[in-house]
Formats: C-alpha cells, structure tokens, sequence
C-alpha cells in the first residue's frame, strides 16, 4: 500500500511539473482552481492537491495523452495514480 502511494505521489509531482511547464494549459489551471504560484509550490507536498492536479489533466483525454507519452506512462498509470491519492476513490452512480 505505502509504494502505490509514493507511486501515486510520484505521478503527481511529475503531472504538477508537467503541468507548470506547459503555457499553454497552465494559466486554464489556474483559472480553474483559483491557485496562486504559491499554491502551485505549497501543493507539490500535499497527496490531496497532487490528485486536484490528476483530476484536472483527467477532464481531458488529449491532456492524458499528452501527459503520459511525454513521461512514457501508459494512459491507465494517472488514473491508477489518482486512485491512490486522498479522494480519488471512484464514484458508482449505479
């Protein structure tokens, strides 16, 4: 259990990373979570913001895509990963 959390935690910080490095989709981050610079860095220490951060990229097949070829992730690690990370159990409307 504590490896697929440091897995998970891993993932996380690499999306983040990802996430920062791109100009394009970073500022659509911000805007949708409202976080500052300073959230960006006080959140890469926190498993609940690193899976805000897997959520957001998960809205979006393209950015799941893009995310995990440029890390040579196959696309089912950052569902996994989110799983793993506090709120990331999976809903069942059924």
């Amino acid at each position: 259990m504590a490896q697929m959390q440091e897995f998970a935690e891993t993932i996380g910080l690499k999306c983040l990373a990802w996430l920062i490095g791109n100009e394009d989709l970073l500022p659509v981050f911000m805007g949708a979570s409202g976080a500052s610079e300073a959230d960006l860095r006080h959140g890469a220490g926190d498993p609940a913001y690193l899976g805000s951060v897997l959520d957001f990229v998960l809205m979006d097949d393209a950015w799941v895509i893009a995310f995990c070829d440029a890390e040579g992730l196959q696309y089912e690690a950052l569902r996994q990963a989110r799983a793993a990370l506090p709120g990331g159990t999976e809903m069942s409307w059924t």
